[in-house]
């Protein structure tokens, strides 16, 4: 890292070619100059500094430049081999189809043979009639009743999310820029005078046919992706010319993630619902045991006081069949004689 940066900061500020026979003249008076005239003195003295700053770098960054860009290569290829492989997939894609169908019969749209695969996104737009789910929660419901496997596409097309974040554009560009650095590594090679150090001379032209082969097997899994993406639009009936490799895995990769996350909402309602079931249910049996309790609770009154009633007119009977009704319990005083 440290070697890249100053490389990269000579390039930036080495002084003109002219400055540098202008200071290659005064080698002479090497000892009285001060450093940056020093520097410039031994920089004078090499052939073709810049060219041979820019190899340096090139040198540098190779390894990275390959290692950035060959995951994004190969992401594109294997989401593009698995979308057309994905057997899931291309159900799922009836299924909408045949829903989009039904909804349109009657209309001038009914019995459609296809569809733009970027009209996938749009299923959430079409909302239910309270507005709290979309066609895509209605899809995800369907198949997880009805389809259950077919939901499972979303595992299929796992390297979408990877390729959705890759611009051909740019892989282009550094294809390009790669192989233009590598061509004038080699020129440079040709040009530049025999060294005397033959270990530093053997290392520099083993880089080179090194780096030549890595960029060939690069080029080859470039064009392979190319390709690749070429057959699949074609497949989908979409123009290769017309979208992008970001917009169309972009567009898939949206799709997977709403329907993912459509899923995990219709969980979570079911939930919501069921606990609203249970919730009122309980209530329910709560009121229901709560009348019941009222209920016993005026048996057992009604009963008590039939109880009462009974007692009274069981004693009124008793005293009436003993006569005790008709004697004054009370003792009265025996008037006195002569009174």
């Amino acid at each position: 890292g440290q070697v890249f940066q100053i490389s990269e900061n000579l390039i930036k500020h080495m002084p003109e070619q002219t400055q540098l026979n202008a200071l290659a003249n005064l080698k002479t008076d090497y000892a009285s100059l001060c450093e940056p005239e020093q520097f410039g003195v031994v920089m004078s003295s090499m052939k073709k500094p810049i060219p041979r700053l820019n190899s340096i770098l090139f040198r540098l960054q190779f390894e990275e430049q390959v290692n950035n860009i060959k995951p994004d290569i190969m992401a594109v290829s294997e989401a593009c081999e698995e979308i057309k492989k994905s057997k899931r997939f291309g159900k799922l894609l009836e299924i909408v189809l045949l829903i989009g169908n039904y909804m349109n019969s009657g209309s001038r749209n009914a019995q459609t043979y296809g569809y733009d695969l970027s009209s996938l996104c749009k299923l959430k737009d079409t909302k239910s009639a309270d507005q709290k789910t979309t066609l895509i929660h209605f899809l995800a419901e369907v198949c997880e009743k009805k389809f259950p496997d077919i939901q499972n596409f979303v595992e299929d097309i796992q390297s979408v999310d990877h390729a959705s974040r890759v611009s051909a554009e740019n892989l282009e560009k550094t294809m390009k820029q790669m192989d233009l650095q590598l061509h004038q590594l080699e020129k440079d090679l040709e040009t530049f005078a025999l060294t005397e150090d033959e270990h530093d001379k053997f290392v520099t032209k083993i880089f080179a046919v090194s780096a030549k082969e890595q960029f060939k097997k690069l080029s080859r899994m470039f064009e392979n992706m190319e390709k690749l993406y070429k057959n699949t639009l074609e497949y989908f009936a979409l123009d290769p010319k017309k979208v992008s490799v970001e917009e169309f895995f972009t567009d898939l990769n949206n799709f997977r993630t709403m329907f993912m996350q459509a899923n995990k909402e219709n969980i979570r309602r079911k939930e919501a619902e069921e606990k609203q079931k249970r919730v009122k249910l309980a209530n329910e049996m709560a009121e229901k045991e709560k009348l019941e309790r009222q209920k016993k609770k005026k048996r057992l009154l009604e009963k008590n006081r039939e109880g009462e009633e009974t007692g009274v007119m069981d004693s009124l009977l008793e005293a009436l069949q003993s006569g005790a009704a008709f004697r004054d319990r009370r003792k009265r005083t025996p008037r006195p004689k002569g009174d």
